[in-house]
């Protein structure tokens, strides 16, 4: 075999090497961006994260969600808010979302065959929301039943609905609200425009509109605790991201922000 014959086969060996190398670089980046997610330096999951939340998050979790994004560059979380049945009622319907957080258990475990298990993270209490200064000096959940106040409460099939008519059962008090909501946060908006005189809705979310309402305390005796379980959703694309975010609601740094918005720890 002669040189020249040598040399031109280890030449052609050596380019044939030389363009392997960016085709399998290639097929790399398609991996991830077929993965949905990639890993950051410290190794956690990076992905444009969905979250659907109930309404009474609204405010904490843009919070949280600011805080878990500094803490896990090149991740993003964008959430959608609504009353938890509206948000089983996405899941069922196949809406793209990565992770769910409902207002009660019960939309939670209705849900088993589309989420992974889920995880308390918070609780809360209910409290009579009413203008700011109290106008009509109520005291209690027995002055709801008074025909004069315009009263106004959740639909029975939202959690806070389903909490409402549980204590004012128990206490045999027969409210005629001037209006059934969609979600608590509706709720809280009628009575802060003064179309209502009073509400029930959660602590946290007198809490969120302070300047504009008051809150009359309702004793634990009489009262509700309401649950949030967190799960991942199993339709997700990018589950290692949705598990780790769903583990960090639990961690001390999220317990922080929920309990400084006035949440209960789980």
């Amino acid at each position: 075999m002669s040189l020249a014959f040598t040399r031109r086969r280890t030449a052609a060996a050596i380019l044939t090497a030389a363009l392997l190398v960016p085709l399998a670089a290639c097929g790399s980046d398609n991996d991830k961006k077929d993965s949905g997610a990639d890993a950051s330096a410290s190794g956690a999951p990076k992905a444009n994260l969905t979250v659907l939340a109930a309404a009474s998050l609204t405010d904490v979790f843009k919070t949280a969600g600011a805080a878990y994004e500094k803490e896990h560059p090149g991740t993003k979380v964008k959430f959608s808010f609504a009353g938890s049945q509206q948000l089983a009622a996405q899941v069922k319907q196949g809406a793209p979302a990565d992770a769910l957080v409902t207002a009660d258990t019960k939309t939670m475990d209705g849900l088993k065959s589309d989420t992974g298990a889920p995880t308390v993270i918070a609780k809360n209490r209910l409290v009579i929301a009413t203008g700011k200064g109290n106008p009509e000096k109520i005291e209690n959940l027995k002055d709801l039943a008074d025909t004069k106040l315009k009263v106004v409460l959740a639909a029975p099939e939202v959690p806070v609905g389903r909490y409402s008519k549980q204590i004012l059962d128990a206490q045999k008090i027969d409210v005629k609200p001037v209006s059934q909501e969609l979600d608590v946060r509706s709720v809280l908006s009628k009575v802060e425009l003064g179309e209502a005189d009073a509400g029930l809705v959660y602590k946290t979310d007198v809490a969120s509109a302070a300047d504009k309402v008051d809150a009359i305390d309702i004793p634990d005796a009489q009262n509700a605790v309401a649950s949030y379980p967190a799960a991942t959703l199993k339709a997700t694309k990018n589950s290692e991201a949705a598990d780790a975010f769903v583990k960090w609601l639990s961690t001390p740094e999220a317990q922080k922000i929920l309990a400084d918005a006035g949440f209960q720890q789980p």
